[in-house]
C-alpha cells in the first residue's frame, strides 16, 4: 500500500534587518530580491562596498572641510551631506547597470560609470592621503611658507629700490654737490695755512705772515665757507623732504610685508596641503608611491560594485527584473494602443454624426 504524497510547504526565506539594509544599499529592487534569495549574498556584498565607500567619503569630506573652515560643526554637516550624496550616486551607478543585452552593450553601458567611479575614487582618496601623511605635509608646508617669505622679501626689496630710487639718486646728487663745496672750502683753508706759514707752492708766495696774499686767501676761504653754508641751508628742506619720502616708502612696504607674512603663516588650507603633498611625492619617491597605492585602493573600492555587476553571470534577479520591466512596457503599449483606438473611434463617430 502506497503512502499518500505529503504536501511540501515552500521554504520561507526571511532576511534580517542587516541583510535588508545592505540590499537597500546595493540599489537593487527589494521586492524582486525577496523572491530571489540566491542573489542576496551578491547584492549584500555590493551594498557593503557602497556603504563603506560612503563612510570613507564622509570622513574624507569632513577632514577636507575642517582644513578649509576650521569649524567642527560645519565640517560634520558638510561631511554628512557629501557622504549621503556619494552613497546615493553609487547606488544609482550600480543599479543602472542591466545584465540584459550583449556583452559589448554592457561594456558600453558600464564605461561612463567606470570613469565616473574612478573620478569619485580620486576625490575621496586625496583628503585621506593628506590625513595619513599629515606630519610630513605639515613639515613641507613650513618649508613652502619659508620659501614664500624669502621670495616675498626679495620682491619687497625690489619694490623699495624701485620706489625710493629717484629720491636716493637726488640725495646722492645733493651729497656730491655738498662734498664739492666742502672740498673747495678745505682746499682754501689749506692754501691759507700754507700762505701764513710761508710754504712755497704754485699757489702761495712763500712769505711768512699774514700779508696781502694771505688776506686774499682768507677772503676766498670765507667766501667758500659761505657758499657751503648757504647751499646747505638752501637744500636742507629738500633733504628733509627726500628723507621723509624714503622713510614713507620703507614704512608702507614694511607694513605690507608684515600683513603678507601674517597671511603666509596661515598658508595651511586644503589647496596648500595638496601642493605640499604633490611636492612630497616629487621629492620623496616612497611617499609618492604610497600615495599612488592609496589612491589606487580607493579607485578599486569605488569601481568594484560596477565590476561585480559587470562580470557576474545573469541570475534570477536579472530575469525577474527584465520580466517586470517588460510587463510594464507591454502594459504601457497596450494602454497607448487602446487609447489611440478609442480616440480614432470617437473622431470617426463625430464625423459621421456631423455629416447627417
Amino acid at each position: 500500500m502506497q503512502k499518500a504524497p505529503q504536501n511540501i510547504s515552500p521554504v520561507n526565506h526571511k532576511m534580517n534587518w542587516f541583510q535588508k539594509f545592505l540590499l537597500v544599499c546595493s540599489g537593487g529592487n527589494i521586492h524582486i530580491l525577496r523572491k530571489t534569495p540566491s542573489e542576496w549574498n551578491k547584492f549584500a556584498g555590493i551594498g557593503g562596498i557602497v556603504l563603506f565607500t560612503a563612510i570613507f567619503a564622509t570622513l574624507s569630506a569632513g577632514y577636507a572641510m575642517f582644513t578649509v573652515f576650521d569649524d567642527v560643526w560645519i565640517s560634520i554637516a558638510f561631511a554628512l551631506l557629501w557622504g549621503l550624496m556619494i552613497f546615493n550616486l553609487d547606488r544609482y551607478i550600480v543599479s543602472s547597470i542591466k545584465k540584459t543585452g550583449t556583452w559589448w552593450n554592457q561594456i558600453l553601458m558600464a564605461l561612463p560609470r567606470l570613469i565616473l567611479a574612478t573620478f569619485l575614487g580620486i576625490i575621496i582618496s586625496k583628503p585621506l592621503e593628506l590625513k595619513i601623511f599629515e606630519k610630513e605635509v605639515n613639515k613641507q608646508l613650513n618649508t613652502i611658507i619659508q620659501r614664500n617669505k624669502t621670495q616675498l622679501q626679495a620682491e619687497m626689496k625690489s619694490r623699495i629700490l624701485q620706489q625710493s630710487g629717484p629720491f636716493e639718486t637726488e640725495k646722492k646728487q645733493i651729497s656730491a654737490k655738498i662734498e664739492s663745496y666742502q672740498k673747495s672750502y678745505d682746499s682754501a683753508t689749506v692754501e691759507l695755512e700754507k700762505e701764513i706759514l710761508g710754504k712755497q707752492s704754485g699757489l702761495t708766495s712763500g712769505k711768512v705772515g699774514f700779508g696781502s696774499n694771505a688776506k686774499r686767501k682768507s677772503e676766498l676761504k670765507e667766501q667758500r665757507r659761505q657758499d657751503l653754508e648757504n647751499y646747505q641751508k638752501q637744500i636742507a628742506p629738500r633733504l628733509e623732504y627726500l628723507d621723509k619720502e624714503i622713510s614713507k616708502v620703507y614704512t608702507n612696504i614694511e607694513t605690507e610685508r608684515n600683513k603678507t607674512e601674517t597671511f603666509e603663516d596661515k598658508f595651511n588650507g586644503f589647496a596648500a596641503r595638496l601642493q605640499a603633498l604633490d611636492e612630497l611625492g616629487k621629492n620623496t619617491p616612497i611617499i609618492g608611491i604610497a600615495a599612488a597605492f592609496i589612491m589606487g585602493l580607493f579607485i578599486c573600492l569605488e569601481i568594484s560594485p560596477v565590476l561585480v555587476k559587470l562580470i557576474s553571470s545573469v541570475g534570477p534577479y536579472d530575469y525577474l527584473l527584465d520580466k517586470t520591466e517588460n510587463d510594464f512596457r507591454l502594459y504601457a503599449k497596450e494602454k497607448i494602443e487602446k487609447g489611440n483606438a478609442g480616440t480614432h473611434w470617437r473622431i470617426d463617430d463625430f464625423k459621421d454624426n456631423l455629416g447627417k
